[in-house]
């Protein structure tokens, strides 16, 4: 979220609640000013003192340096399956629309193709395994849940499609 412009830690938390719903609201405040002082200490961010209004006290703004726009970028063009994070991943296309660092479908896309490659690796072991056997029931369960993240990012292809406004 700092890639599309420099924020307190209060925005950040307010941000991520909006987007993540149910999954933000249990997010700790804390967390979040952890978080961003773990970036400053790597080089990936810094902060300014910024003026509060009259009612508030002055904040700590924070923006991303040089080093932290580029791990952003290579965070977002990562492919993070066959363990994925969904909060993770909607987070990523979000960030890569807010700041312009990607086409969310572009990524969704990208995704997809790991995917497909990760299920026909699956469905082939699968079939040389004989029925019924343990490793066969755990290549079924590996078979299933790349087919529900691919149903998903079905899903956010629609939705991020829609928000652009494409028809395609």
């Amino acid at each position: 979220m700092l890639a599309k412009e420099p924020s307190h830690g209060y925005e950040l938390r307010g941000r991520l609640r909006d987007l993540l719903g149910p999954l933000g609201e249990s997010m700790n405040a804390g967390q979040i000013y952890v978080a961003l002082t773990r970036l400053e200490k790597a080089g990936l961010a810094r902060s300014e003192q910024a003026s509060g209004l009259p009612d508030r006290p002055e904040r700590k703004v924070y923006a991303l340096t040089s080093a932290g726009h580029q791990r952003v970028a290579a965070w977002v063009g990562a492919v993070t399956w066959p363990k994925p994070d969904l909060a993770e991943f909607h987070l990523k296309l979000f960030a890569a629309a807010a700041a312009g660092l990607a086409d969310p479908v572009a990524l969704v896309d990208a995704q997809r193709a790991e995917l497909l490659q990760l299920l026909r690796d699956a469905q082939r072991a699968a079939m040389e395994l004989a029925e019924g056997s343990e490793s066969a029931l755990l290549l079924e369960g590996i078979v299933l849940r790349l087919q529900a993240d691919l149903h998903w990012l079905d899903a956010c292809e629609r939705t991020w499609t829609e928000k652009r406004g494409d028809t395609r």
